[in-house]
């Protein structure tokens, strides 16, 4: 079964259990946050700070029932996204996303929240022309950490960068080699 999900059009992790007894227990992980979950995104503007964290509840966007948005505490709940800049890009911004809590959509809506949607999320960003056509958002599962079921051995998996996300970053004029600084 498969243990976590990715929205539509995100790359990268994906746990998928063998057994019920360990997608159980994956999923456990998950709900206690256990599992770490690092993505990288590109996203519309250049980020002054070094880091941040965002905290807004999540829930229905009051106008489009198929949307999200950060709503009162009381119309969602509550979600955390823990953010490092990796490199300014111009008018845009590479950065790492270190998710607290797991909310639909929670990082392209807390990004788009604050004023950086993500580069190509049709949902999210009013930001429609692009520096090259993607696939999808520049949103990526880079990086999942979990105990295994069994073997109670600490495990790290991390996802390679998509070729539309490398060419990307490379069009942007990033310098970094994405696997080594995460």
């Amino acid at each position: 079964g498969i243990v976590h999900r990715l929205d539509k059009d995100t790359t990268g992790c994906i746990v998928i259990a063998k057994t019920q007894e360990a997608l159980v227990k994956l999923q456990i992980q998950i709900q206690k946050r256990v599992a770490s979950r690092n993505y990288i995104a590109a996203v519309h503007g250049a980020i002054k700070e070094s880091e941040g964290m965002i905290i807004g509840c999540i829930g229905r966007h009051p106008k489009d029932r198929k949307k999200y948005a950060v709503v009162a505490e009381e119309s969602g709940r509550y979600a955390c996204t823990h953010w490092k800049l990796i490199e300014n890009l111009g008018n845009y911004s590479l950065l790492k996303f270190k998710l607290e809590t797991g909310r639909t959509h929670q990082i392209r809506v807390h990004s788009a929240h604050i004023g950086h949607p993500i580069i190509g999320d049709q949902t999210y960003s009013r930001c429609k022309k692009l520096p090259i056509n993607l696939k999808g958002q520049a949103l990526h599962a880079i990086e999942l950490g979990l105990i295994h079921p069994e073997t109670l051995e600490n495990m790290k998996f991390k996802a390679p960068i998509p070729k539309d996300f490398d060419k990307l970053l490379k069009i942007l004029g990033s310098k970094n080699d994405i696997m080594r600084v995460i």
